[in-house]
């Protein structure tokens, strides 16, 4: 059937359009775009950052401050992470910086690094690191709020490591982003 623009600017032949086939409840709610939304479409994206210097010289994880937190939309969306660290490195060769993702309590992904840059401070040397990125695809199948958070320690303990060391330059950030994909 077609519409007809009469010369007064009505639109005519809306009569015989079923009733309930699209409302404008349904166009306020979004609930038409989320309906027709493909599997792998973005469903939402939350960033987080984090600038401080952090420091660490014991092998167990500890809290950086790093965060983002999201709710998923459907329990069968999929949440894919990316973490950039920035400013990384550690004062000796003799340990690792160990960095890992959590969802709330949970590990996701651990990752560490050893390779870098030695620099000489005088009577110290430092082991610039750079930046250290990851992807990380999680499943965590709820629809409650769900905080994800970097951890940093030093692997050995015997040395310390850091992140965000941005000596007399601008103070960038650590990020962490968060995409749900829906499933």
């Amino acid at each position: 059937m077609a519409l007809i623009l009469n010369g007064t600017g009505v639109v005519t032949g809306l009569a015989s359009i079923n009733d309930g086939i699209i409302t404008s409840d349904d166009i306020a709610s979004g609930a038409i775009t989320a309906a027709k939304m493909a599997a792998g479409a973005v469903v939402q994206v939350v960033h987080g950052t984090f600038a401080n210097f952090i420091t660490s010289s014991s092998s167990t994880y500890a809290d950086t401050g790093l965060t983002a937190t999201i709710t998923p939309s459907s329990s069968s969306n999929k949440i894919l992470a990316f973490s950039t660290i920035l400013g990384t490195g550690k004062n000796t060769g003799n340990t690792k910086i160990g960095l890992r993702l959590l969802r709330d309590s949970t590990v996701i992904s651990v990752f560490s690094t050893e390779t870098g840059r030695s620099v000489d401070y005088g009577a110290n040397v430092q082991v610039d690191v750079g930046t250290i990125s990851s992807i990380n695809l999680d499943l965590p199948a709820t629809t409650s709020s769900i905080t994800y958070k970097i951890q940093l320690a030093s692997i050995t303990g015997v040395a310390q490591v850091f992140i965000n060391n941005f000596g007399t330059g601008p103070t960038l950030g650590s990020t962490l982003t968060l995409m749900e994909i829906k499933g």
